[in-house]
């Protein structure tokens, strides 16, 4: 493999890889707000932010935890023919389908930058009583699209290096 090529995955893939680490501690921030909201409805007055941003939280974790979960290959597969190939053959398999999901990702960009311009341009707000601005979670939603289509780049790239019988 080109050098460029070996460092750009090595680069996505420590990206990613730190990211997830620190997105994975946020399970913790999500569960915070929800004692919090809890803890308001039972012993002060009920909080009208915290469902909304247990939600927002919610998709932060998932949205920026997409690409270290590609990377760690903790995807779901049907493994009634997968598993029993050899490494060549997955390595063939998986960068072929690979596409599938940079197409799919790509697409799901798309209409993620065209809502958030829109969200940006108009002041979108929730339809809530807490009424919080949206263009934030919608930045945070493609931006997470955006490092999971490098890092699905990246492991096509590895799956190419797989079929020459090298590693990246």
């Amino acid at each position: 493999m080109p050098k460029a090529i070996r460092h750009y995955v090595r680069w996505v893939d420590a990206f990613n890889r730190t990211l997830g680490r620190i997105m994975m501690y946020f399970i913790f921030v999500m569960a915070a707000i929800l004692l919090w909201s809890s803890f308001s409805k039972t012993f002060l007055l009920p909080s009208l932010w915290t469902l909304e941003m247990a939600q927002f939280a919610m998709v932060a974790y998932y949205m920026l935890g997409g690409p270290y979960s590609i990377q760690m290959g903790s995807n779901v597969r049907m493994d009634l023919f997968y598993g029993e190939w050899t490494d060549r053959k997955k390595a063939w398999f998986d960068a072929f389908t690979v596409m599938f999901l940079i197409f799919f990702l790509g697409v799901l960009l798309y209409g993620g930058i065209d809502s958030t311009s829109y969200s940006l341009q108009y002041g979108e707000r929730s339809n809530s009583a807490w009424r919080p601005y949206l263009w934030p979670i919608k930045v945070v939603m493609c931006f997470g699209i955006f490092l999971m289509i490098l890092q699905s780049i990246a492991e096509f790239f590895k799956d190419v290096a797989r079929i020459r019988g090298t590693q990246i």
